[in-house]
């Protein structure tokens, strides 16, 4: 796709969002744009099979497989050069192999903007001795990581993840992401993400609190802007991620407690107590929060979780579905005034829309 076809999306985008703001007093919109292709880090596909020959495809949305509905692809421009560069190089390969390529279903592709690509192969057969020494010399021969899938098997070859590096303000940061885990799909913006929460970090001081951290992406930048930080995370795997992220940066002022944002806040109000606090050590007393950071699910945030935020004096609200921010800021709107507003387009060329706000309290005295 061209760069003005890009262009006119955008707009679109920054319009509609600036629509239905409207009446919420937001700042100046600011907006971050994707590079117009190549900026997908993740993309799968089904593995179509006609006779000896295969291919990868997809599929119209909300149309059945198959027919019309299909779309053979040897390439595609939305996701990362890596990706496109193996794309061709593993069906080849894997077609010429037959316990590869027999009953081979799907494709998974994750990689980094230095070029390491994880590639989970997905089958309708149990998958034998045979297949992993195959897969063993196809993953030496392309230089990736594989990973073989099939119902109740998963099997690892060598690791089931790559390791991202972004940079922000001058410093890189090293990011585990894990097979199956959630990570932020455009590397570019992404970091135009954190370069944002940084800005709007800087001089807040105090303590910050981090709800839904996932394996950390926001956290690590964000802890060089704060005296400590507690990160909370219900996903197991998220966790793991998020503690050697941790690690492997040298972020020693940052605290994870495995807790969903509502079991947060039931424990931060004292309703319920939780061992797995206890047991890491965790006293929520000895915090100074000055900041709340969320990035939350696209059903935005509950109503008890709403009203833990409004009693903090900053809150960072990354948000993947703008119509639960513009709900959840109706509340906090009322004790908070909107400084910053941003629009970072994750997904080009499609209708959804990340943004994030700034807001700061009210000074009630006045």
């Amino acid at each position: 796709m061209s760069t003005p076809d890009y262009s006119q999306q955008l707009s679109d985008k920054a319009a509609y969002l600036q629509n239905l703001f409207s009446g919420l007093h937001t700042p100046e919109l600011e907006i971050f744009p994707s590079p117009p292709s190549h900026y997908r880090m993740r993309a799968e596909f089904r593995i179509w099979h006609e006779g000896e020959h295969i291919s990868y495809a997809m599929f119209e949305p909300g149309r059945k497989a198959g027919g019309a509905s299909l779309i053979k692809l040897s390439d595609f421009p939305a996701a990362s050069q890596a990706i496109n560069r193996l794309m061709p190089a593993l069906l080849q390969s894997a077609s010429e192999i037959p316990v590869l390529k027999n009953r081979w279903y799907q494709c998974e592709f994750l990689s980094t903007q230095s070029g390491e690509v994880l590639v989970s192969m997905i089958y309708h057969k149990k998958l034998d001795d045979e297949w992993q020494i195959s897969a063993r010399q196809l993953q030496q021969k392309l230089g990736i990581f594989i990973i073989g899938r099939s119902r109740g098997q998963k099997i690892v070859l060598s690791q089931d993840f790559v390791t991202e590096e972004l940079n922000v303000a001058g410093r890189c940061y090293r990011y585990r992401q894990t097979e199956g885990s959630f990570t932020q799909p455009n590397a570019a913006v992404c970091q135009s993400m954190l370069e944002w929460a940084c800005q709007s970090a800087r001089g807040l001081g105090g303590d910050m609190l981090e709800l839904y951290c996932g394996n950390g992406n926001f956290t690590l930048p964000l802890s060089q802007h704060f005296k400590r930080v507690l990160a909370t995370e219900v996903s197991k795997t998220s966790v793991a991620a998020a503690l050697w992220n941790i690690e492997a940066n040298h972020c020693d002022n940052i605290a994870i407690a495995r807790l969903s944002a509502e079991e947060f806040t039931q424990a931060y109000q004292g309703i319920r107590e939780f061992r797995r606090l206890q047991e890491s050590g965790i006293q929520l007393g000895s915090y100074d929060f000055s900041t709340v950071f969320v990035d939350p699910p696209r059903a935005g945030i509950d109503g008890d979780t709403l009203q833990l935020l409004a009693g903090f004096d900053n809150i960072l609200y990354i948000s993947c579905n703008p119509d639960t921010l513009r709900s959840n800021l109706e509340i906090l709107a009322n004790s908070h005034r909107i400084e910053r507003f941003a629009l970072f387009d994750q997904f080009p060329f499609t209708h959804h829309i990340e943004s994030g706000v700034l807001l700061c309290k009210r000074n009630t005295s006045a």
